[in-house]
């Protein structure tokens, strides 16, 4: 971790359990949740494995977190049947203490899960 962080690192990986494959180009966004005020912190795309390594330099702080997965640009280019999905969200609580947050999405043509990786 970086000597100057303020805070657990915060990454995430998109499989595409459906081929096999990473799902490069999807849109991420991760949102400081306090009380009624929500505040954007990072937006990033995918990379061609699917990876975004570091959504904030520096890290985040204790406290609320929302992330946001938005597949629909990434499933329309697809060359399978309908779309259903739209954006998947998952909101965590950072710890202190913890040094890095790994939030990977299974995405499926009608299911997505997120976990804690490592």
């Amino acid at each position: 971790m970086n000597p100057t962080a303020i805070g657990p690192r915060v990454s995430t990986h998109v499989l595409d359990t459906a081929t096999g494959r990473p799902a490069a180009g999807v849109l991420v966004r991760l949102e400081h949740l306090d009380g009624a005020q929500v505040r954007l912190l990072a937006e990033a795309e995918t990379d061609a494995s699917g990876r975004i390594a570091d959504l904030v330099e520096g890290g985040i702080r204790p406290g609320w977190y929302r992330l946001s997965y938005d597949p629909r640009a990434y499933l329309r280019d697809l060359p399978r049947g309908p779309r259903f999905l739209g954006r998947v969200m998952i909101e965590f609580e950072a710890q202190a203490g913890e040094h890095h947050y790994h939030l990977p999405l299974l995405l499926a043509p009608y299911a997505a899960t997120v976990y804690r990786g490592s």
